[in-house]
């Protein structure tokens, strides 16, 4: 037992001389590779969303909700619009991380390094005219009084951009910054023309303007031709009685053009938190709607941004394979740490495959350097020996054999340390016959 023990812990000593170089070079490689570990995601994102009482900001609530189970936490951020928006995400110093776009802002403020995850959902532009007016076409609008929205936000931004196409600019029209409820009043009372919205069906703006007595809803004839030369926007067919079936609102079928929402980001943005952003947004946004298909959004088009890579990735193949599985915080971790364990898995199979062989050589040299004097008593046979010389033999015989004893050898290699033992009877019995003859 005290034997087997010594065994045990010169095995332990022996595999820690041979494993530390070992260790060494793992240890090494875990440093170069942490330096190309990505850093954790943000527990906390500012999301600009649009007014208070705004669907941006509607919406901002749904995400707050949503990734809250997922322990990130988001400040909504309510601003004028759209334009701002990107005005605050183009602003390191102003903190906001993720923001609500409409489209078209992007082609109304070229040159921005900004990139989008994806749009979300349409966002048609409601075109409201007293009936006095000719509701066949943009241009109708000439020298009246449009109420398009206050400075900063998507609506002003995108209308400008049509209107100026279609030759309206300042002053051959009154542009007034109404907006939502209070341009619907302006329209009830005869203080305004015309009010644009850029709105979901959904909205209360619209739901209040359908009902005004006087007013129309102003198609667009030449969507196709807007699309061709805008491609963020998109034709849509609102069907008779689509916003109310009982008074049958619209009563006739209109043509809207309509930009979409998209998630706008900067190109730094943590991929990680970009994924659980796509992710969250097919839960919110992936329903039917009145324009909307099932599961048509989040959409890689409709946007006037470029995609940044993770949006292009999420698009193609769906969520990354371990968020599929694993909460986020568990998928985060294990995706920072993958690039750590390629030098463990590269290291460890050619380690495995050293290591044995090389204790196996360890231990047996211990044994076979005796066999230089065992092997030197042998070939001293092959010449005429004086009795004192043989008797000098079998005392170096007799002290090898002793020290050989004394080596501790594991149990799994006993067997070349009796051989080892053996032979040195052999050669010691060899000797002492050949001092018997002399003698």
């Amino acid at each position: 037992m005290l034997r087997f023990r010594e065994w045990r812990q010169w095995g332990a000593r022996h595999y820690l001389l041979i494993g530390s170089p070992a260790l060494l070079i793992v240890a090494i490689a875990f440093a170069v590779a942490i330096s190309f570990v990505k850093p954790a995601p943000p527990r906390t994102i500012v999301l600009a969303t649009g007014r208070a009482d705004g669907a941006y900001h509607h919406f901002g609530l749904r995400y707050q909700t949503e990734l809250a189970r997922s322990g990130i936490t988001v400040t909504l951020r309510p601003t004028s619009g759209a334009v701002e928006n990107v005005r605050l995400l183009r602003d390191p110093e102003a903190g906001v991380d993720v923001a609500f776009v409409q489209g078209g802002v992007g082609a109304a403020l070229p040159g921005s390094e900004l990139v989008a995850l994806g749009s979300l959902y349409f966002e048609p532009m409601w075109i409201f005219v007293r009936r006095v007016i000719d509701t066949g076409d943009l241009r109708a609008l000439r020298g009246r009084r449009v109420a398009i929205g206050p400075e900063g936000s998507g609506t002003r931004a995108l209308v400008y951009l049509l209107l100026r196409a279609n030759g309206i600019v300042e002053p051959a029209s009154t542009i007034l910054p109404l907006t939502g409820l209070d341009a619907v009043r302006a329209l009830r009372e005869n203080e305004i023309d015309a009010a644009i919205f850029v709105a979901s069906p959904a909205s209360p703006t619209v739901r209040e303007a359908v009902t005004v007595p006087g007013l129309a809803l102003m198609g667009i004839p030449r969507a196709e031709a807007y699309t061709r030369l805008y491609p963020f926007l998109s034709r849509l067919t609102l069907p008779e009685g689509a916003l109310d079936l009982a008074r049958n609102i619209p009563a006739r079928e209109v043509v809207l053009l309509s930009p979409a929402t998209s998630l706008i980001v900067r190109p730094d943005f943590h991929p990680a938190l970009a994924d659980l952003l796509l992710t969250t947004a097919r839960q919110i946004h992936g329903q039917a709607g009145v324009f909307e298909r099932p599961r048509q959004f989040p959409s890689p088009d409709f946007t006037d941004f470029p995609l940044s890579p993770e949006a292009q990735r999420f698009h193609q193949s769906g969520p990354p394979l371990l968020a599929r599985f694993l909460p986020f915080w568990a998928a985060t971790l294990v995706d920072r740490l993958k690039i750590m364990l390629l030098p463990l898995i590269a290291l460890s199979i050619p380690m495995f495959r050293i290591l044995p062989p090389t204790f196996r050589w360890r231990t047996r040299r211990k044994i076979y350097n005796w066999y230089r004097e065992v092997h030197a008593a042998d070939l001293a046979l092959c010449h005429p020996q004086s009795a004192e010389e043989l008797d000098r033999l079998v005392a170096e015989l007799d002290r090898v054999e002793d020290q050989v004893r004394r080596i501790n050898i594991p149990p799994a290699h006993s067997e070349s340390h009796f051989h080892l033992r053996l032979h040195i009877d052999l050669v010691r019995a060899k000797v002492l016959a050949a001092r018997a003859a002399v003698r």
